[in-house]
């Protein structure tokens, strides 16, 4: 028998990058909590959240790990309860190297019951669909700013508004690659759901969830979506 020290693959994705498709290694993954640009605003959500029983993170942002086996590109997700929801996020998929960077969408879809009691358990009961289409950082990061994260929830039959607004509401993306470094996050073939931008309306609880980057730049678009399936209906 041949051996061989070579690190078995973990945890390949297909992913489509500037036209061509990419297999890209995942070994870790993580979600950053609290990652808005405005911290004044940001504690002021905290203190919402405290207010409806979410406990306040001991620091912000906040970093969750999660497993490598919620990440999903499929069109569906199985949850328990009836009180689970998405966010669009930036999601950072860094490569072989460090520099090896691509962004797309995700959505860091959580169990708003269970957050009330453990954030980190409320992340990971629960997938991480991500986008199968991502961009170089280097085409987008001269633009970042610019760059748009929207979503919708399919509610009571119809679509509905979820989210809409420009990621300069996050954390820059040299602020969120200096935090994953202080935390001792492994960069190379890493994923990292890296911020959201602020709800509408509040929490919504829908059936289907539809997540789209946009960038303005060249009318490019991202877009994913899933259904909510509750197995205790």
């Amino acid at each position: 028998m041949k051996h061989t020290d070579e690190k078995k693959k973990s945890n390949p994705f297909i992913v489509e990058i500037g036209g061509e498709m990419k297999e890209l290694e995942i070994n870790k993954a993580y979600c950053i909590g609290y990652a808005g640009r405005n911290k004044e605003k940001t504690w002021e959500h905290v203190k919402e959240l405290a207010e409806i029983g979410v406990p306040e993170p001991e620091e912000v942002p906040s970093l969750y790990p999660v497993s490598t086996s919620s990440l999903s590109h499929g069109q569906n997700i199985e949850v328990i309860g009836d009180k689970t929801s998405g966010e669009a996020e930036i999601v950072l998929i860094f490569g072989n190297s460090s520099n090896e960077v691509y962004v797309t969408v995700g959505s860091d879809h959580t169990d708003r019951a269970l957050e009330t009691v453990d954030i980190n358990k409320s992340k990971q009961v629960c997938d991480k669909p991500f986008a199968a289409k991502a961009w170089s950082f280097e085409k987008v990061k001269d633009h970042w700013d610019q760059l748009e994260l929207s979503s919708q929830i399919y509610l009571n039959g119809e679509w509905v508004d979820y989210q809409k607004d420009t990621i300069d509401a996050i954390i820059p993306y040299e602020e969120i690659k200096e935090y994953l470094i202080q935390k001792n996050v492994p960069l190379k073939n890493s994923i990292v759901f890296s911020g959201t931008v602020p709800l509408l309306d509040g929490f919504k609880y829908g059936d289907k969830f539809r997540m789209v980057f946009s960038d303005p730049s060249n009318g490019d678009q991202i877009t994913a979506e899933y259904e909510i399936n509750n197995l205790i209906d």
